[in-house]
């Protein structure tokens, strides 16, 4: 009955805009208070314990790096390549969009940072162009959603934390994923700018010469995710020494290679870095508390007796996680639900023989479509989709 109680508490919570950290601790206390018999210190202990673990270090570095890279040049660079790649194709802008978005996925870590930088980067010149507003602020939305699947994902080392798995067969695992929905969207956007008439950005298809003297332009950017993707894949270091590593190259290569960043950028960089990673942090040491308690009431359990008893088929739990991780994006941060419906699912995930790290990528994917959808698109915002301009 407490942990039902607390579960209505909690849904009350983010029902009132809560914030998320204060909604779980919230039904912890209504929890622990409710239940009598067990001890509040058995949740600081696990609130504490989470945030002490060396895993999570990662997240702080690439938070850090994907701020320190809107003042390199190294987007402006990677921008100029893509457009060189893909302006000769019809709606050539909106496909540089998503091949940037990508491209981006592996240095800044964050959608919605991506989303928030290409939305004024890109939708003023596409508009210019001639592309709907709508049609331009959706591509940048909707390419965005590949940023938390390309390596190194916040959401990607946060489940292996959770389930118990590598991050580095993590980052590994999501790359063809990543790259499949970039190649989707490219072939929705070539299709819809033929049926509305959208120009090429260029005439003509580049040149060899075009393509080497703009590549060579984003060449630091392709060390980069050299650089960690390499690095963590043959062993050479951990996906925290990765980040400080990537974190290191890229000031040395904003500050004395390109001239473009300065003292009071790298300043402000670590100001936002610490105010984002206190946020995530807070969410994660929450929902590990929040996490023990589900477990400690053997919630997993009669979720996986009751999954197993309806069908013991691992593509018919697939199919229904999946529809249900789509609804629960509708109204849950994708980092916290992840923390908490994790304990819950492995039990089943494993006595079904379905491989964690491909559960893992198919949750990720899930809660990347969250911020698309009306409940709750901060995308929206950031891309400044106008609702009231029809998509097709």
């Amino acid at each position: 009955m407490s942990v039902i109680i607390a579960c209505i508490v909690l849904i009350f919570c983010f029902l009132i805009n809560v914030p998320i950290f204060l909604s779980v601790l919230i039904a912890l206390l209504t929890y622990f208070f409710s239940a009598g018999d067990i001890s509040p210190l058995i949740a600081v202990q696990r609130i504490i314990g989470a945030g002490e673990n060396v895993t999570l270090l990662a997240i702080p570095f690439f938070i850090l790096l994907g701020n320190l890279l809107n003042y390199t040049g190294i987007t402006r660079r990677m921008l100029k390549f893509t457009g060189t790649l893909s302006g000769h194709y019809p709606g050539g802008l909106a496909q540089s969009n998503v091949l940037l978005s990508t491209m981006m996925g592996g240095l800044s870590a964050s959608n919605l940072a991506d989303c928030a930088m290409l939305s004024k980067m890109l939708v003023p010149e596409m508009t210019k162009l001639g592309y709907g507003k709508s049609f331009s602020a959706a591509v940048t939305a909707a390419g965005s959603l590949i940023t938390p699947i390309i390596p190194p994902g916040i959401a990607l080392i946060i489940y292996g934390f959770v389930a118990d798995v590598s991050i580095g067969k993590m980052f590994m695992a999501a790359i063809i994923p990543g790259l499949m929905c970039c190649v989707a969207l490219m072939v929705a956007i070539y299709l819809i700018a033929k049926k509305r008439g959208y120009k090429p950005a260029r005439d003509k298809a580049p040149t060899f010469a075009e393509v080497y003297q703009t590549g060579k332009g984003a060449m630091s950017a392709f060390l980069l995710v050299l650089v960690i993707i390499g690095g963590i894949r043959f062993g050479i270091f951990t996906p925290t020494e990765a980040g400080a590593i990537a974190v290191l190259y890229v000031i040395v290569i904003g500050t004395f290679f390109y001239r473009e960043m300065k003292l009071k950028d790298i300043a402000a960089s670590f100001l936002e870095t610490a105010r984002s990673t206190a946020s995530i942090m807070l969410i994660i040491m929450t929902c590990s508390a929040l996490a023990w308690v589900l477990t400690n009431e053997q919630v997993a359990q009669d979720v996986a007796r009751m999954m197993t008893n309806f069908s013991d088929n691992p593509y018919v739990f697939l199919m229904i996680v999946n529809a249900v991780l789509l609804i629960l994006g509708m109204f849950i941060e994708g980092n916290a639900a992840i923390i908490v419906l994790v304990p819950l699912l492995m039990p089943t995930v494993k006595l079904l023989g379905i491989d964690p790290i491909h559960f893992g990528i198919v949750m990720i994917l899930n809660f990347g479509h969250r911020l698309l959808n009306t409940a709750n698109g901060n995308r929206h915002v950031c891309s400044h989709i106008d609702y009231w301009c029809p998509y097709f």
